[in-house]
């Protein structure tokens, strides 16, 4: 028998109501300990809560769960009580107080919800980015990824894939007798299916995880073009050290910012140029490492458009004029920090270059995925090779995808993922 956790669900500090979580066989006992009554299923009820020794602690709406139709798949008890820090730690208090009862770990409620088939490994990866999402697009992804985008594309890969090895393992048991029909056309046809599938899922993972993770936006240019001025006016505040004097960026400067709905990282870099500073050189070859990992560069000239010292503007690279308030406008985007003049534009256009990258992406959105994906195109291409040259070794065959339906199975837990559980439930907080 497993041991009842408890925890506070929701954050720590002073609240409205804060949900204090029980999982497990003695849920029930611990609320009726509690409140000194039975708890309903399904029906939400108020209770007074006290102690071992009968002191009033709050006055909470409690509810019962019973598993396995509950989030951990056990019996589960949430208690709605007053917010206050004072209030949280003298329940949870109680409740350490009653036997078979201990705090959570983290990540344990949800890691029960896992061993009891509630949720499988990809749904725990979407419930855990859901927690972390901070804007629009992490929050649509993680949702898709919580609510079975992954677990149903794998299904649907199985059941293509079990039809093909159900076709060939037919050619096999009967090979002495009379097959109606050959069927390696209806193989072939269902193992590019589902290869192409998982090409798409590859291709579109690349833009998954940068949802998930954050795009990367450099602004780069020569010393005094207004790189750090226009970091501080995007932010809305002094995230930069400005000057006159050139070379007083020498580090890679981030901000956090949602344009459009996504998660965008953007960088102030040192003004690129030769230098004899010892310090400002390795600023400069640190801003040209960064830029070159970037998503979009923005090139901010302010006298001319002449090449930037290191860097060489791609398709998705942006070419803005700074200090328009200065230099008046000339052809292609103009910006001025100062007044504010295109940097709505600028914006605008750093957000639908964004939409674009991001259009694309799929469920898959860990190098997890990625790993198990290629496995799987590595084993099913194999398999498609041997029925294509001699259908003599169709058991070879079988076994490529046999392999490749292991390999997808690890993508939502069913084999192979012990090694990785802790470091997945680590992430979460005590309360999930």
């Amino acid at each position: 028998m497993s041991d009842t956790i408890f925890a506070l669900a929701t954050a720590k500090g002073r609240a409205g109501v804060s949900v204090i979580r029980i999982s497990g066989p003695a849920a029930f006992r611990a609320a009726r300990e509690l409140s000194g009554s039975d708890i309903p299923l399904r029906r939400p009820v108020i209770r007074k809560i006290v102690n071992p020794l009968g002191e009033v602690l709050d006055e909470a709406l409690v509810l019962g769960f019973d598993g396995p139709k509950s989030f951990t798949g056990e019996d589960v008890i949430e208690l709605q009580c007053h917010g206050s820090v004072a209030v949280v730690s003298s329940i949870l208090a109680a409740l350490s107080e009653i036997n078979e009862c201990r705090i959570a770990e983290a990540g344990e409620f949800t890691r029960r919800a896992l061993m009891h088939g509630r949720l499988d490994l990809a749904q725990v990866e979407g419930l855990g980015d859901l927690i972390e999402a901070e804007t629009e697009a992490q929050q649509k992804q993680a949702l898709l990824i919580m609510q079975g985008g992954m677990s149903d594309k794998v299904e649907s890969w199985r059941r293509d894939l079990i039809r093909a090895v159900a076709l060939i393992e037919a050619t096999i048991d009967f090979a002495d007798e009379d097959i109606p029909q050959d069927v390696t056309p209806e193989v072939i046809a269902l193992l590019n299916g589902v290869l192409g599938d998982l090409q798409s899922q590859v291709d579109g993972s690349f833009a998954a995880e940068r949802i998930r993770e954050g795009f990367e936006v450099a602004i780069v240019g020569s010393p005094n073009a207004g790189k750090s001025t226009l970091l501080n006016t995007l932010a809305g505040r002094d995230a930069a050290i400005t000057s006159e004097i050139a070379g007083t960026t020498r580090d890679v400067i981030e901000v956090r910012m949602d344009i459009g709905g996504l998660p965008v990282t953007l960088l102030d870099t040192a003004g690129l140029r030769e230098t004899d500073d010892t310090i400002e050189s390795i600023g400069v070859s640190r801003a040209i490492a960064r830029a070159k990992r970037a998503d979009i560069r923005v090139f901010l000239n302010e006298v001319d458009d002449a090449p930037i010292f290191g860097l060489t503007p791609s398709a998705d690279d942006l070419l803005v004029w700074s200090k328009s308030d200065s230099y008046g406008l000339r052809n292609g985007l103009n910006i001025s920090s100062v007044t504010g003049d295109g940097i709505e534009e600028l914006v605008s256009t750093i957000a639908s270059i964004l939409a674009q990258k991001s259009s694309i992406a799929m469920v898959a959105s860990r190098e997890r995925h990625r790993v198990a994906l290629n496995l799987a195109i590595q084993h099913l291409q194999e398999g498609k090779s041997i029925i294509s040259i001699s259908y003599d070794a169709s058991e070879l065959a079988a076994e490529e995808i046999h392999l490749a339906i292991n390999a997808l199975n690890s993508l939502i837990g069913r084999v192979g993922v012990e090694d990785i559980l802790d470091e997945i439930f680590s992430s979460f907080c005590l309360g999930k």
